[in-house]
């Protein structure tokens, strides 16, 4: 220990040492002394045995040992953690630091001391708040509004104030803003995760009906000042809807990642949905796009929200409340007319406070694409201590850890930020279709459709793909029930990925699933090539019949590896873990091709 007085010698002896020294390994002759009878008196140094040493003929040289400090790289205690802020509700703010507030555990937070420690706090980034308008003359808002990126698309004009209700029903978007960019040391409210970042607001929500035309101008504003897109909305929640976005908003998303910010894409942040084990959130198009990251929520202690949707799309999870009575563990944040509140709840927390870690990455490489953003999050985020009492943590066939609920784990704000600090531009994105089934084939209860498609995943062309990121499985289902269907796909490397769980309150007999592209991330990292299974079944205590009429596959990846060239900090970390399974790979590879190459010419 560093503050014990406790002194050791280090001294040479000329003949056979007593039994109270110990040889050394690393230098003949030298022993490291323990004075007898000294171990249990640590309260002060003892004189008395160094002069007895130096008097002693056997002995060349006496050499005091001094304590010093070392710490265990990567262990964060709470205790020492002190970030000094004024806002009354900060203490509140367990997501930001879990101290145990409200019962929570300690440490399960999106760890923003560490990006903070680093500098980082949003600075020069945009988040834009599509919602139903913000409150832009908040006193926690006011100085991180950008007046310059808002619009109002409900009402058609440039100021997205909330519309007024007696229930506070417009309150939504104001929330969200507060996670995000709600200012630091100001002695109001609480802090934004990026609380030097600017906010947005995009009032779109509000009007009695939504348009093709509102969706796609809001995602499509300002791509060249706006960074990051936060959507905590979306279809209805009620567990028998199927609906994604429309042609002009598909369009607009498809422009955004292409050609946003300069060329490196707009990042879209959405909520992965509150329809809870009734629902499934890759029925939900804007959750299931490629081009968005979708967010998922634990409550403090790390368990699921009771609203938690689940599905194979989700790539991360942040924080909510959505168990607990205790009045402090909602989600401390700004409320409409310069109030505070502790009651936000919802996947609609969770997607804000993912844009703040994002807007906290942007700072420390504005450089990084939409597709990097995602690379970090699957490499960063962590499993700390979640817990889904349903579904059980994995790992797919690169090794990377997944949840079908939590996706990657819990964003970590600061091993983002130094990660992303040095991060290398992925390669450039290719997309193979990987085959496609046509025929009519029957489903029946009591037993399963098993399909396979055998790919080498476009070898030999232009768009080959050897490293996946997103895998679309577009089927064409109808069945007496829809929301008996239960449909899971397993890859050639191994990974059973839940494409469709069942949906007790969906009771379609008609529309069924129409060319719907189910996505997953489960397959992050892995070879594609090989055969991919579909299994499509009933789950349920009636009877039903259904009929699958197309299973196309569609593999988007890259075709070098992703993570070759990146710097390694930490050896324990997933990075290193991708890296040396890509080393491993690429070396085989080449001693296939040696060897192909030696016989042919034979």
């Amino acid at each position: 220990p560093t503050s014990s007085p406790y002194c050791f010698y280090l001294f040479i002896f000329l003949l056979f040492c007593t039994p109270i020294s110990l040889p050394l390994p690393f230098g003949e002759g030298l022993f490291h002394f323990y004075p007898q009878n000294t171990h249990q008196r640590r309260s002060k140094r003892s004189l008395r045995h160094r002069q007895h040493l130096e008097k002693d003929r056997r002995v060349k040289k006496v050499l005091d040992q001094e304590g010093f400090g070392r710490q265990k790289r990567g262990y964060r205690s709470i205790d020492e953690i002190y970030i000094k802020m004024t806002d009354p509700l900060f203490s509140k703010q367990w997501y930001l630091i879990n101290t145990g507030q409200a019962d929570g555990t300690p440490g399960l937070d999106l760890n923003v001391a560490e990006a903070w420690g680093l500098g980082y706090t949003g600075r020069g980034i945009t988040i834009a708040i599509m919602d139903d308008g913000i409150d832009y003359l908040h006193p926690d808002l006011a100085s991180n509004y950008n007046a310059e990126a808002s619009f109002d698309f409900s009402s058609n004009d440039p100021y997205p104030y909330p519309r007024y209700t007696n229930d506070w029903f417009n309150s939504h978007g104001t929330r969200c803003a507060g996670e995000v960019s709600a200012a630091a040391n100001n002695n109001i409210c609480g802090v934004g995760v990026a609380y030097n970042s600017k906010v947005a607001g995009i009032r779109m929500l509000d009007q009695p009906f939504m348009t093709d035309i509102i969706e796609a101008s809001s995602i499509s504003h300002m791509p060249q000042v706006i960074d990051i897109y936060s959507a905590s909305w979306g279809p209805t929640d009620d567990g028998k809807t199927v609906d994604g976005p429309r042609e002009l908003t598909l369009q607009a998303m498809a422009d955004g990642v292409n050609k946003g910010r300069g060329g490196k894409g707009s990042i879209y942040v959405w909520a992965s949905g509150d329809g809870g084990s009734y629902d499934d959130c890759n029925c939900d198009g804007y959750a299931s796009s490629m081009w968005t990251i979708s967010i998922n929520s634990a409550i403090n202690d790390g368990r699921t929200a009771l609203y938690d949707e689940s599905c194979s799309s989700t790539l991360a999870s942040t924080f909510s409340n959505g168990r607990k009575r205790n009045p402090e563990a909602g989600v401390a944040t700004t409320d409409l007319y310069g109030n505070c509140t502790l009651r936000h709840s919802g996947t609609s927390a969770a997607a804000p406070e993912a844009a703040g870690v994002f807007a906290l990455a942007l700072e420390a490489n504005p450089n990084l694409t939409w597709r990097d953003m995602q690379h970090l999050s699957v490499l960063t985020s962590k499993r700390n201590q979640l817990h889904d009492e349903v579904h059980q943590w994995r790992r797919n066939g690169v090794g990377l850890e997944f949840n079908h609920l939590f996706g990657y784990g819990v964003l970590d704000a600061g091993g983002m930020v130094k990660m992303a600090k040095e991060w290398k531009t992925v390669p450039e994105r290719f997309h193979c279709v990987a085959g496609s089934l046509q025929d009519v084939h029957k489903i029946q209860s009591g037993g399963k459709l098993i399909l396979t498609i055998s790919t080498d995943s476009c070898q030999g062309k232009d768009n080959f793909v050897r490293y996946l990121e997103h895998v679309q499985a577009v089927v064409t289902v109808n069945g007496s029930r829809r929301g008996d269907l239960n449909i899971n796909m397993t890859s050639p490397m191994g990974t059973k990925s839940i494409l469709l769980s069942c949906r007790p309150r969906d009771d379609d007999a008609k529309v069924g699933f129409d060319k719907w592209p189910f996505m997953t991330t489960h397959t992050w990292g892995e070879d594609p090539r090989g055969t991919w299974v579909l299994e499509v079944g009933f789950q349920g205590d009636e009877p039903q019949r259904g009929a699958l009429k197309e299973w196309t596959l569609m593999l988007h990846g890259t075709q070098s590896a992703p993570y070759i060239d990146q710097i390694v900090r930490d050896y324990q970390s997933k990075l290193a873990m991708s890296k040396k399974e890509e080393l491993e790979e690429e070396l085989d590879e080449a001693v296939e091709r040696s060897l192909k190459s030696l016989l042919s010419k034979n």
